[in-house]
């Protein structure tokens, strides 16, 4: 009997010892990529079958907000993250101290001025209220839009690090409230709560509208607020990485960026 109890739980052993190593291998031909709805996880959803020639499955899961995808990456819950901008993913590795590298830039959401009062900038009054959200990592990239606009002016040498303090001159006495999630200005743009509306571009075409036509202004394709892959310190030379890479950056993904979103989105190969 013991010798049958034995022989039972060697096979049993023997068993479990498979099955975690076809998990195992499993995983190493998986790539769980975190990623908020539009335009990342639809690029990625581009880029599965792509990937899948290359024998490997991806798994995207979505975020609705800013917060969550890298606290996932850094639980290591994700094995990277498509949704922010170089100058956010540097800031928040200065906050957090995450132990993550930029494993290259895939496009560009130019950012949008929208209104419901105004046509055209020209036309803005005094005393305007611009609204735009409590990212403090786009205050500066929204305080350079409208210094190139012509509506106010930065002090000498202030670029993307701008804050409202760093404002020289505002000859229209414009009002900024910056106290909103950006993923609300949306909202807030058709409820016409504000003249100007600073509006991100994944967010505005999540919400239905197109940045080409709806925005009164948008910024141009030399923007520095490329959107990146962030990994896990260590994890660029993971080949399932370098093969999303290559995967994003090939001719038939950055075509269909081009096709699909109509200069909303401008794709980029670095």
């Amino acid at each position: 009997m013991k010798k049958i109890l034995s022989l039972l739980s060697i096979a049993v052993l023997t068993f479990v010892l498979a099955a975690c190593s076809g998990n195992a291998k499993e995983d190493k031909n998986k790539l769980v990529v975190g990623a908020t709805n539009v335009p990342h996880a639809e690029i990625l959803e581009q880029a599965k079958p792509l990937l899948e020639k290359e024998g490997i499955e991806l798994e995207i899961e979505t975020f609705q907000e800013y917060v969550l995808p890298n606290k996932a990456l850094a639980q290591k819950e994700l094995d990277a993250n498509f949704y922010q901008h170089k100058p956010f993913f540097e800031k928040k590795i200065k906050e957090h101290g995450y132990e993550f590298e930029d494993a290259g830039g895939v496009h560009i959401e130019p950012i949008g001025i929208y209104s419901k009062e105004y046509k055209k900038l020209e036309d803005v009054k005094d005393g305007a209220t611009v609204i735009l959200s409590n990212s403090v990592a786009d205050h500066g990239r929204v305080l350079l839009l409208l210094q190139e606009k012509g509506l106010i002016t930065l002090k000498k040498g202030k670029t993307i690090d701008a804050t409202f303090e760093d404002i020289a001159k505002n000859p229209k006495n414009l009002t900024f409230k910056y106290d909103i999630n950006p993923e609300l200005l949306p909202k807030v743009y058709e409820n016409n709560e504000g003249d100007l509306v600073i509006i991100n571009s994944n967010f505005a075409l999540d919400a239905g509208l197109n940045p080409m036509k709806d925005a009164i202004e948008i910024e141009d394709e030399n923007s520095p607020y490329v959107n990146i892959v962030a990994v896990r310190k260590g994890d660029t030379d993971d080949e399932r990485i370098q093969k999303l890479m290559e995967v994003l950056h090939s001719k038939e993904i950055q075509d269909w960026i081009i096709e699909k979103y109509n200069g909303a989105v401008v794709p980029v190969n670095k």
